[in-house]
């Protein structure tokens, strides 16, 4: 059974965030919300767990995993940025982009795209998230909680307390997320692609790839 924590989307009670830290080092797998919509992650390296998400979404070993971090702090031990890159990932985030690079030989295999050698990237604009990962000290591994069948991730934490209650360890209810996922962007050679359009501006980047060409 799932337990469930309603945090405040501005000021997380602390108390709350070190109990739902405390079942992420414990390989637990959480329901959390974003700026852009509720996500389900784990702990970074925690096989388990990572098969429990793939279960759950119903993906294959293909799919790339995001990796979800505070800041660009920590970036140069999992993907290869130059400054070009680094400069302008930092100029938008925190918000909803999701940005596919080149992994480090560093990074796990398992963490990466087993074809395409890259990892998903994401800084997302959330008090909550923020919280979650300053006390855990490192980054989660993250999907967009879509389930099978669906178009859209779930929205409503009541909901998916109810959906999810014997499949993960917690769910937050932090407020009702939209629906709109966010702005994928590839940035594998030296013009950034847009992939995915969602919540995130994606003009910056095709500004970028104009100038580029």
């Amino acid at each position: 059974m799932a337990q469930y924590f309603e945090i405040h989307p501005r000021n997380p009670q602390q108390r709350l965030v070190r109990q739902v830290v405390d079942i992420i080092r414990r390989r637990g797998v959480i329901v959390y919300p974003t700026d852009s919509s509720y996500a389900v992650g784990c702990r970074i390296g925690d096989k388990g767990s990572m098969d429990r998400i793939r279960r759950i979404r119903r993906l294959d070993k293909k799919h790339n995993f995001t990796l979800v971090t505070r800041d660009l702090s920590e970036i140069s031990l999992f993907a290869k940025i130059d400054n070009e890159q680094f400069r302008m990932i930092k100029s938008c985030t925190p918000g909803p982009y999701t940005f596919i690079v080149p992994a480090t030989r560093q990074l796990p295999r398992r963490l990466q795209n087993p074809k395409r050698k890259t990892i998903g990237l994401r800084i997302p604009d959330s008090e909550i998230v923020r919280a979650i990962l300053t006390e855990l000290g490192e980054p989660i591994m993250s999907s967009t909680l879509i389930l099978p069948g669906q178009e859209l991730p779930l929205s409503d934490p009541q909901e998916i307390r109810q959906v999810l209650e014997h499949d993960v360890d917690a769910v937050i209810d932090g407020g009702h997320c939209g629906f709109e996922p966010t702005t994928v962007v590839e940035w594998i050679g030296e013009i950034p692609t847009v992939a995915r359009r969602g919540k995130g501006d994606a003009a910056i980047f095709q500004q970028s790839k104009s100038l580029s060409g």
